[in-house]
Order: C-alpha cells, then sequence, then structure tokens
C-alpha cells in the first residue's frame, strides 16, 4: 500500500556533482534520523492522527510523496512510516466520507457526494518570518471582526503560518446551495474579499517599519506616470584608457552584469578605436513604456509594497491541496509545525519548534456551529472594484479567442520562457499562468494536456502528476475563462520572468499573441 522513495544514485563522472549529492544525502539522512525518534513519541502520533480524520493523507518522502489517496488507519501507521523514511505528513483542506475513494477520474458531481465538507485555511507566507507575523496578526483581526472567535494558528515549520477556521463554523447551506459542495469556489470568494481588507493595513504597517533591515526588499519600484512595474538596470560609464573619452549612460540589464558579461566586453574609443575600460556605475529604474529612467526623472518613480507580499494567494485553494500536517516536521529547517496561540504569535520564535520541546496542542478549536456565516456572505457579497485599465476580455465572461493559422511560433517570449522547464521554484505558478493562457486561446483540453506533460517533464523537480491532473480537471470544467495575469503583475517576476518591453507594451500574454497574429496573417495575405 505504500510507496517507498529510494535515495537517488550519485554519478561518479563529476566531482562537484558528487559533493552535491554527498550534501543532500547527509541532509537528507539527518532529517530522516530525527523523524524516526520524533515520531516515536505517542503523543505527536496521536495529535497528527486526530487532525487527519476523514482527510486525505499523505507522506512525503524527503522530496518526494507517497501515493495518493491514502489516509491513517492506525495511529501507528505512522510511526512505521517514518521508520520507512516518510520525514513529513500533509492533508488535505477538504473532508470526505472515505478519502481512499477519492480519483481523479471522478466526476465533479461524484466528488461531491463524497465530500463532507472542508476547513477555510490561509498560508501565511513571506521571505522573512517578522513579516509573516505582521500578516497573520492583521488577518485575524479582520477575522474577529467578522465573527470568528475560534480559530487555529499553527507555525509553518520555516517562515510562515497556518491560519484555519473549521469546517464546523459554516453554515450548511446559503441561499439553497450545500457549501459542502462550494469548493473551492467559496474558499476563493473568501481568500479575495479577505485581500481587500486586509491589503490596506498591510501597507500601513510594513511601511512603519522604517529601522527594519529587510523592507527594502518587500518594495518595488513602479512608474507614476503609468502604474507600471520599473525595471531595475545599471547604468554604466566607460573611459577610453588613451584619449580618456568617456562614453556614458550605457543601459544594462542587472542580470547581465551579475553574470559578468560587461567586465569584458569589446567596446572601442570611437576616436582612437582603443578597447574602453568600465570606469562607473549606478542602478537606475527604468520605465520601458512611458520611456522615462529614475536618473533624469526621479519624481517619476515610487516605491510600494510587492503584491506578493499583500494578495492572499487563491493558487492554492485548489481541488485536493495538502498543506503540513500539524506536528509535522519541515524537511528544510528540521522544526516542527507547532500549534500556537493566536493572541502571541508576536512574541513567537522558531526555537519554540525544535522537536525536543515540542508539547502537543489541538490546530482545531472547537467552533460555535455557524460563527463563519458573516464571514462567507460579506465574501459571497462582495464586489471587487472595477480597474478601468484591464485588457478588455479580463472580465469573468471573456470570450476565448480563435487565430487563423495559429501556431506556437506566436507565444510571447515569456511564456516560452516558461515551456523550456522552471529551473527553480514557482512551478505552481507557472502552471497557474500556463492553464490560463491556454484556455484563453482555446486550445483543446488534449493539446493543454499534452503541452502541460512536456512542460513539466523539462522542470528542475517536476510536479507530482495527481496535482497535475486535479488542476487540468478542474481548468476543463470551468465555463468562465479568465486571462492569464497581465505582464506587469509579481507573477512573472516572482518565478525569475522578466517581461519584455513589447510584452509590457501589450499588457497581456493574450494581446501579444492577437497583435503578432494579426501581423502574421497580413503578411501572409501580401
Amino acid at each position: 500500500m505504500i510507496t517507498i522513495m529510494t535515495e537517488p544514485a550519485v554519478s561518479g563522472t563529476n566531482k562537484k556533482e558528487q559533493e552535491n549529492g554527498k550534501e543532500r544525502s547527509l541532509k537528507e539522512n539527518r532529517i530522516r534520523a530525527i523523524a524516526i525518534s520524533y515520531y516515536s513519541r505517542q503523543d505527536i502520533r496521536r495529535a497528527i492522527f486526530e487532525f487527519a480524520k476523514n482527510r486525505e493523507c499523505a507522506p512525503r518522502y524527503f522530496e518526494h510523496f507517497g501515493k495518493r489517496p491514502d489516509t491513517f488507519q492506525y495511529e501507528s501507521d505512522i510511526f512505521e512510516l517514518a521508520k520507512k523514511g516518510a520525514t513529513s505528513f500533509h492533508c488535505s483542506e477538504e473532508l470526505w466520507f472515505d478519502p481512499l475513494e477519492i480519483s481523479t477520474e471522478l466526476s465533479e458531481e461524484e466528488l461531491k457526494k463524497n465530500r463532507l465538507g472542508w476547513d477555510f485555511l490561509i498560508d501565511v507566507d513571506s521571505k522573512y518570518l517578522d513579516y509573516s507575523k505582521i500578516y497573520a496578526e492583521i488577518i485575524i483581526e479582520v477575522l474577529r471582526q467578522h465573527g470568528i472567535k475560534n480559530l487555529g494558528v499553527k507555525f509553518s515549520g520555516s517562515k510562515g503560518f497556518h491560519i484555519i477556521i473549521p469546517w464546523k463554523a459554516f453554515p450548511e447551506e446559503i441561499s439553497g446551495k450545500q457549501t459542502r459542495e462550494m469548493f473551492p469556489e467559496w474558499p476563493r470568494l473568501i481568500c479575495q474579499y479577505l485581500n481587500s481588507k486586509v491589503s490596506e493595513k498591510l501597507r500601513e504597517k510594513v511601511l512603519d517599519i522604517s529601522e527594519s533591515t529587510h523592507q527594502k526588499e518587500l518594495l518595488e519600484v513602479y512608474c507614476a506616470k503609468c502604474n507600471s512595474l520599473s525595471e531595475k538596470k545599471v547604468l554604466l560609464t566607460f573611459v577610453c584608457p588613451s584619449c580618456k573619452t568617456e562614453l556614458q549612460n550605457i543601459q544594462a540589464p542587472v542580470s547581465e552584469i551579475s553574470k559578468g558579461n560587461y567586465e569584458n566586453k569589446d567596446i572601442r574609443c570611437p576616436n582612437c578605436q582603443k578597447k574602453l575600460e568600465k570606469s562607473r556605475s549606478e542602478e537606475i529604474y527604468v520605465c520601458a513604456k512611458c520611456n522615462l529612467n529614475s536618473k533624469k526623472q526621479p519624481a517619476n518613480f515610487k516605491e510600494r509594497i510587492q503584491s506578493r507580499h499583500i494578495d492572499a494567494d487563491i493558487v492554492l485553494v485548489s481541488p485536493r491541496h495538502l498543506f503540513r500536517a500539524p506536528y509535522s516536521l519541515h524537511e528544510k529547517t528540521s522544526l516542527a509545525s507547532v500549534v500556537i496561540d493566536p493572541d502571541k504569535i508576536k512574541e513567537f520564535e522558531p526555537k519554540e519548534a525544535d522537536p525536543l520541546r515540542v508539547l502537543p496542542k489541538n490546530f482545531l478549536p472547537d467552533s460555535e456551529p455557524g460563527e463563519a456565516t458573516m464571514l462567507l456572505r460579506a465574501a459571497l457579497e462582495y464586489k471587487p472594484p472595477k480597474d478601468e485599465k484591464k485588457v478588455v476580455g479580463e472580465s469573468k465572461n471573456f470570450e476565448p479567442i480563435i487565430i487563423k493559422n495559429f501556431s506556437s511560433e506566436l507565444y510571447p517570449p515569456s511564456i516560452k520562457t516558461i515551456l523550456r522547464g522552471m529551473k527553480a521554484d514557482g512551478r505552481k505558478r507557472a502552471l497557474f499562468i500556463l492553464l490560463n493562457f491556454f484556455k484563453s486561446l482555446k486550445l483543446p483540453d488534449e493539446e493543454i494536456a499534452r503541452q502541460i506533460d512536456e512542460w513539466n517533464k523539462k522542470n528542475y523537480k517536476p510536479l507530482e502528476q495527481g496535482y497535475i491532473k486535479s488542476q487540468l480537471a478542474w481548468y476543463s470544467k470551468q465555463k468562465d475563462i479568465k486571462l492569464p495575469p497581465n505582464f506587469d503583475k509579481p507573477y512573472y517576476r516572482d518565478i525569475g520572468i522578466i517581461p519584455t518591453p513589447e510584452e509590457l507594451e501589450t499588457k497581456n500574454p493574450v494581446n501579444y499573441v492577437r497583435k503578432k497574429s494579426f501581423s502574421f496573417n497580413r503578411s501572409n495575405k501580401n
């Protein structure tokens, strides 16, 4: 029944690869040794087992998940899995009558019949733990303003927190609709609504931390004239060692500088043809759309908190999404995902999650039936403010486009870069972009599945097939098509993609394809 993942073999042809393989093996062996000792504790096993009831559960073997669907039949299963190499355990937000009956082959109606309910989970995560604390405190404040008296909070094990509102707190139905059947639609609406309430408070609090050593890293620079995200560049000055002629204001991308591509660049003096040497450099911000830069027009460039630090990530609210179970270990830190008092988030320190110090508490509070009704109704009645600058078609009723003589050559450079495979984290965000892009182009479901499968194989670490299938199944059932994120949104930069000036000008990947298609068809006609 249980799939055991083995350690990958290390190639002997490359010394560096051997060393990296050895480092990974030592880290893996360390966490596995801790896991066996930690999960041998009865109080830890009981805490995980009690929370996992009626949930789909999956062990993680350092970097790989076990088979799905699965669940715990006995408390002792947890220790037996740890002895076979499991380092952490993950559970679903959804509650099922029989978790073992879940399958990607089931229809939406069949899944609804098996779904007992769902807990509402908020994943608060940031690059900095202190920032996650601020975010979590504000969210809890807003939830309490909506009548939520009982909620659970736990440390993620790294730099974030999980906040949970139990299924018991939600009404059984609203306006004739069974609440248990409205997953993930209603949790996504709650995320969207909470984001509207949290964002402004979050901006104010973070900007107040003027003494923070990492505050600058939470900010981005944008053009106040067009509200587009600006690009950081380096302004270079070269000088001729012979005749002292200077060549100024040479703009270079930061990525090119970091690679050292300009250190030995063969740039010649226009007077004596001697090779120029770099004499000065300074960082500037450039708006390609308005053709402005922060050196000449500093007043046109403003700072704001990056959207990824103030937006609730609704991508995580998806069918069969798993999250780290309370008191499960974290592979990167070897810390436990401990439950903490919602009123003591500010005082929390990671040392409290040391596996040797953990004393389990219940993650799920004893909620009052229906205490989340006010929150759910407010989310259902919430209407996002209309953005007049949005691309035409970005509304709920966007009509998919059909392009004559369509070819993947028409894809924007950013999409092509993603399709070459993700070389680091950001695979789920990349999948979100690709699925919306392909659906907007009205590609057949079979073609979308083929391209996604090819893309996933190129990733540095492929996503689990179960997750891919669940996302494809969910998108195939959606009647309302939404455009992928605009190029000036943080989705791209967060995964290491820098949109080109042409992409920023067309605003959206679909508009880019429209423009290229029009030019392509017109040239063919001529």
